[in-house]
């Protein structure tokens, strides 16, 4: 069983991302760049299933620029076989991404495709959805647990009334949910292998997709602040604060 597992290049979570002067997009200069902690359970969901005898082969694949190699090496490092870099300086939306993992998906034809449910900078929550409507297969989202059972797969997944399980026939998408476990650490002896495991680079103009992006971002700016919070001497004066200030009632 082949198992393809998408991962993102993102700002590090520990990193407090502000906009550009210009509001044109995020100020990514000089940040901390990481695999996006979604995707970095979806690898370790991968290696388990390969530890246990399930998977044959965890494939990582990312889309980006050429620094992206360092988020592969960094999940070949943590038990991975080999990566597929889609090189591309362009900023890919939802679509455009999941048509290039749709054609890695075709020439690599896994058993199962393992990604975060999404990405912590767009948190958009759509690639996974929209891969398994492109390929035609079925879909696990937010996945809190995957059990394996020979041509098919039963996904747990987190949903707002609690847990919801569902059967699946292989091949099917799974998206990863943060309880799904724990990524381990990638020890010095694997980080040293990784830089000798295959890497393969390819364009998504060598995999005939088109990545126009459908959409156009007007602006980005922060959050605006809150104001200081006030005391109230009785429920009357409260009352009117929110009728006549707050305009709430």
């Amino acid at each position: 069983m082949k198992i393809l597992v998408a991962v993102k290049r993102v700002v590090d979570y520990n990193v407090k991302v502000r906009p550009k002067a210009d509001g044109t997009g995020p100020d990514l200069a000089n940040a901390k760049m990481s695999i996006n902690p979604f995707c970095e359970i979806a690898v370790e969901e991968a290696v388990r299933l390969k530890e246990a005898g399930v998977a044959s082969e965890v494939v990582v694949v990312s889309i980006g620029e050429k620094t992206s190699q360092e988020q592969i090496r960094t999940a070949l490092a943590l038990g991975a076989d080999r990566g597929i870099l889609v090189e591309t300086g362009e900023s890919l939306q939802p679509l455009a991404v999941a048509k290039c993992l749709k054609a890695v998906y075709d020439q690599e034809q896994p058993q199962m495709v393992l990604m975060g449910k999404q990405s912590i900078d767009g948190d958009n929550n759509q690639t996974g959805q929209m891969l398994a409507a492109l390929a035609g297969i079925g879909q696990g989202t937010f996945a809190s647990e995957v059990k394996v059972d020979g041509e098919s797969v039963n996904v747990t997944r987190e949903i707002d009334g609690g847990l919801q399980t569902v059967g699946l026939k292989l091949p099917a998408v799974v998206t990863t949910d943060l309880r799904l476990n724990e990524p381990r650490y990638a020890s010095l002896p694997n980080i040293m292998k990784a830089k000798k495991k295959p890497l393969d680079t390819t364009t998504p103009a060598d995999l005939g997709v088109d990545i126009a992006p459908r959409f156009e971002v007007l602006g980005v700016e922060p959050p605006p602040s809150r104001s200081a919070g006030i005391k109230v001497a009785d429920v009357a004066e409260l009352v009117d604060k929110l009728k006549n200030e707050a305009k709430v009632i």
